[in-house]
């Protein structure tokens, strides 16, 4: 089983962690399953640009984004060539080290 490395973020997951992800899941589906709780104000629809994370390794094992996603990604804060939607990025069997970037655009965000 494939496993995803999230880097430390101060406030989604301050010391980092090393998780199995089932392939076939997305990698926001992985994350929200374990108690990282990253944005997704579109309930993972492909619709807003909260849950941009940075693929640090194993960038090229995902699938290509598709033309929206790649659209709403241009709108992302500190997008990188290796940015990817979680909701849209779907696990292979290579193992991925995500980065949960800084900030995100969210305005329905509450707190």
């Amino acid at each position: 089983m494939p496993k995803i490395t999230v880097l430390p973020h101060a406030e989604f997951c301050p010391e980092g962690k090393v998780i199995d992800a089932p392939s076939g899941e997305t990698v926001c589906d992985v994350l929200l399953a374990n108690d990282i709780d990253i944005d997704h104000a579109c309930e993972k629809s492909c619709a807003c640009t909260t849950c941009h994370v940075i693929v640090r390794q194993g960038f090229d094992s995902l699938d290509e984004p598709s033309e929206i996603e790649e659209d709403l990604l241009d709108q992302a804060w500190g997008l990188e060539a290796q940015s990817r939607l979680s909701c849209q990025a779907v696990v292979a069997e290579a193992d991925l080290v995500v980065e949960i970037p800084k900030y995100t655009i969210n305005h329905a965000r509450e707190h």
